[in-house]
Formats: C-alpha cells, structure tokens, sequence
C-alpha cells in the first residue's frame, strides 16, 4: 500500500464484481475500499444503469458511520470535494474541476463522474465511478441530461485506477475528517467550486420541476433555489444546465 494510505482503511482489489457497493455490503472488516476493474451491474443514481468498460475507475468506501441519517447524506459532498482533490492531484488542472450539486464532478463543463450513497444497516457504501479513458454516447444517456465525457479524451491524459486510488483514499480521509468539525467548512469548500452559482437551472424532483437562480445550499445540504414564487429549498433532485459551458485553461 502507498504510504499515504490511510490508517486503519482497508483495500480490495477485484477483477470483477457485479457491483463494488453490494460487494462491500459483506465485508466483515471496515472502513474499507473496494475497487474493480470491472462492473458488471453498476448502478447510478435512481437505478440506472452505470456503463462499465475497463480502464474506468469503479470503487466504493463503505463505512459504519455513527450519528443521524442526515449527517450521513452530507458525505455526499464530502465525496465529491475528496474526488476532485484527487483529480486535481493527479491531473494538476483545477480550473477545469468543478461540482455539480450534489456530488457530480464536471471537467470542461461535461459529467466526469457518478457518485451513489446506499444504505444497507448500519453500513454505508459510497460508490464513485470515474470515466478515465472512455464515457457513454449522449445517446446512451436521457435528453437534456449532462454530457459524459472522459478524462482521456478531454485531457489526452492516461491515468489508471491504481494512481487515482492512490490520491482518493488519503484526500477522502481528509474530508471526512473536516466534517468531523461540522458541515460549514465542506459547504464554504462545495460552493466555491459549484458550477452555475448565480445562474438558472432547472431541478427536477420525483413531483415536480423548478427553475430558478441557484443561490446557495444550507446547512442540510439542501440547494436553494431562487424562483419567481421566492426561494425553494430542495433536498433531492436531478439538475440541469441550458447548455455546456466552454471551459480551458489550468
């Protein structure tokens, strides 16, 4: 293990899995890692199918974590922070890394990644699926959804699993133990790197859709939206950008 491994995380590191999250389920020691080269039942978010060609990153980290339901979900954000740290230390291209509330990891303004929480217990699985070398086709994906790109085509930069486990075990150990502090410094670090700050969206919620100036996220991690009814706080929903931002520099 690298030197900057965590203390006390455990790692495993399979060939293939159906999916890393229900793997990680049955561990009996954790916290622990659980990284495959391959999926062959991914999931995203509300069920849908996660496209898993090899050369992608496929991990989960799953937790007991002590504390009340709604802490939980804030490690949500702290897994999106952890991620581009990681990306960041690996690529050396923070200008062109930013979040998409709640988890999501653009570059150049296309989805760069999937971040899912599932609960089983006490255990918590976050899994994170990274495209590094290739991305499903905008056909593959619903209308109006983010554009998947990869790191590969995006950059031409070539990096593998192993390197980008390597920097995300540690800087998640960081952010988890930031939270330790309370959610203000997490929220202070989303926000200054969240996409589309200011600007209209539209969010998409099981019932119903909203659009208006993202203003802010409060202190559940709920984003505030600045409609023309006044401002609505929404704790889940599927976001969504009139187009994709041209994005360059380091």
């Amino acid at each position: 293990m690298s030197a900057d491994w965590p203390q006390g995380v455990g790692r495993h590191l399979l060939a293939s899995v159906d999916s890393t999250n229900a793997h990680g389920f049955g561990l009996p020691d954790l916290p622990a890692w659980v990284v495959a080269e391959e999926q062959t039942a991914g999931r995203g978010r509300r069920g849908r199918e996660w496209a898993s060609p090899r050369g992608n990153f496929y991990g989960s980290l799953i937790l007991a974590p002590e504390g009340p339901a709604e802490q939980r979900g804030l490690l949500s954000f702290v897994a999106a922070l952890a991620l581009r740290d990681a990306l960041i230390a690996v690529t050396g291209l923070p200008r062109r890394l930013s979040l998409k509330w709640p988890n999501d990891v653009l570059l150049n303004g296309g989805k760069l990644s999937g971040i899912l929480l599932e609960a089983r217990g006490d255990r918590l699985a976050i899994g994170i699926g990274v495209n590094l070398i290739g991305a499903p086709s905008a056909s593959e994906v619903e209308p109006g959804a983010f554009p998947p790109v990869s790191l590969l085509a995006e950059t031409g930069m070539r990096i593998t699993p192993d390197q980008l486990l390597a920097h995300l075990a540690p800087a998640m150990a960081a952010r988890q133990a930031q939270l330790q502090h309370g959610f203000a410094g997490t929220r202070s670090d989303f926000l200054a790197h969240a996409a589309r700050q200011g600007q209209r969206i539209v969010a998409r919620t099981m019932t119903a859709t909203y659009e208006g100036v993202f203003r802010t996220i409060d202190e559940t991690g709920a984003l505030i939206l600045d409609t023309d009814a006044g401002p609505v706080p929404i704790p889940a929903a599927d976001i969504f950008f009139s187009e994709r931002p041209h994005a360059s520099g380091h």
